[in-house]
Order: C-alpha cells, then sequence, then structure tokens
C-alpha cells in the first residue's frame, strides 16, 4: 500500500502492523522525520517526493490512500490520475475528504476570507461531487464512508485556542468517559445511514481502478 501525504505515518504503522507492506510518500522532509521519529521498524520506506510525479512505477500498489490531502489541491485530477498510474488493475483508492455540509465548512471559509486559517486553501466535498471525480479518472465507487471529528471540533478549537494561552489540554479529553463511548456507538450505527453522512465532518470513497 502507498500512503501518500502522510503527515505522522499514524494509518501507515497501523495497516503495517496488520501486516500490508507500506510505502509513505510526502513532500515534507519535516513530516518523514516525524514518521521515522515513530517509527520502531524499517520495513516501511519513506519516500521524500512530490505526490503528482511521484518516482514510482506503473501499476506498483494494491492500495493507494490519502486524508485530508485532496482538498487542497485546486484541481485534483492531476493527483488522482497519478493514484491511477501507479495502482494496479483492480486496486484500491481510498480517498478521505473534508465534508460540505458542516459547520467546519463554514468556519474554514470564514478564517480563509480573513487569512487566518491554519490549513491554507481548501475545498470541500459531497459524496456525488468525489464520486464523479473519481469516475472521471478511470475508477469505480465500491463504498462510501462518513465520520464525525474525534474529539469533536468545539473541543479541538477550544484546545488550539489555549494552546496560544499556554495552557494545554490533552489530544483526548479524559472527561465524560462513558458519555463519549455512548456517542460513539451512535455515530458508528448513523454513519452507515447516508442521509448522515451530511452531518459528518468528513467524508471518503473507496474506488477501484478499472
Amino acid at each position: 500500500m502507498l500512503e501518500v501525504g502522510a503527515g505522522t505515518g499514524r494509518d501507515s504503522l497501523r495497516m503495517f502492523e496488520r501486516g500490508a507492506r507500506a510505502c509513505i510518500l510526502d513532500y515534507s522532509e519535516e513530516s518523514l522525520r516525524l514518521v521515522r521519529s515513530r517509527l520502531a521498524t524499517d520495513k516501511i520506506s519513506c519516500l521524500l517526493a512530490d505526490a503528482l510525479d511521484a518516482p514510482l512505477p506503473d501499476n506498483a500498489f494494491d492500495i493507494v490512500f490519502h486524508q485530508g490531502l485532496l482538498e487542497h489541491f485546486p484541481t485534483p485530477y492531476p493527483l488522482l490520475r497519478e493514484n491511477h498510474r501507479v495502482l494496479k488493475t483492480g486496486g484500491l483508492l481510498v480517498v478521505d475528504v473534508p465534508q460540505t455540509f458542516h459547520f467546519y465548512t463554514l468556519m474554514k471559509h470564514a478564517l480563509m476570507l480573513l487569512g487566518i486559517w491554519f490549513g491554507g486553501w481548501e475545498r470541500q466535498f459531497t459524496i456525488n461531487s468525489l464520486a464523479r471525480l473519481l469516475k472521471n479518472t478511470g475508477f469505480e465507487p465500491v463504498h462510501i464512508y462518513a465520520d464525525w471529528s474525534r474529539p469533536g471540533i468545539v473541543y479541538k478549537i477550544l484546545r488550539m485556542i489555549l494552546q496560544k494561552l499556554r495552557i494545554a489540554l490533552p489530544m483526548y479529553p479524559r472527561y465524560f468517559g462513558s458519555l463519549t463511548k455512548k456517542l460513539y456507538v451512535l455515530q458508528k450505527r448513523l454513519r452507515r445511514k447516508r442521509l448522515f453522512m451530511y452531518t459528518a465532518l468528513s467524508i471518503g470513497i473507496i474506488a477501484r481502478k478499472k
């Protein structure tokens, strides 16, 4: 499998632990440094490269995965075409992106207008618009999914504000444990319903290379 734009490499590490032969591609030296600092194995390859022109052979991978990456490209087709090139026929592409109908989207665009959004320029997608993009680049969607932010977006915003004031909150809140668990169980049930995908922070599609 190939993870593109891996950040800390957390997902590739989890896949490796489940038996995958993983490769991580990122254009950021700092990101790959963080990845290597987390790895307790040299069996995960780390490649410093441009995701739009990867020095990788055609038809090389069974799975290509990226999360929180496609939305940063004003024109998404070059990235998806490169994903298609390196995948084997019948291989799977997993794309995870922000969902259009969410408070996060409104907040993001307001902060982008003010020039203070931490993530740079971003777009967003619906399940239908993302599916059309994938079909137009030679993929056939086989599964759709959605997920909410964990912890919630309000807690994340509060945590970032307090960090500016040098007040540290944990990455995940340690209070309301049983209530939080019940909420997560409910979310897991609702995420299978297409209607509730329109309330989720992120959506994703698993698509097969034709």
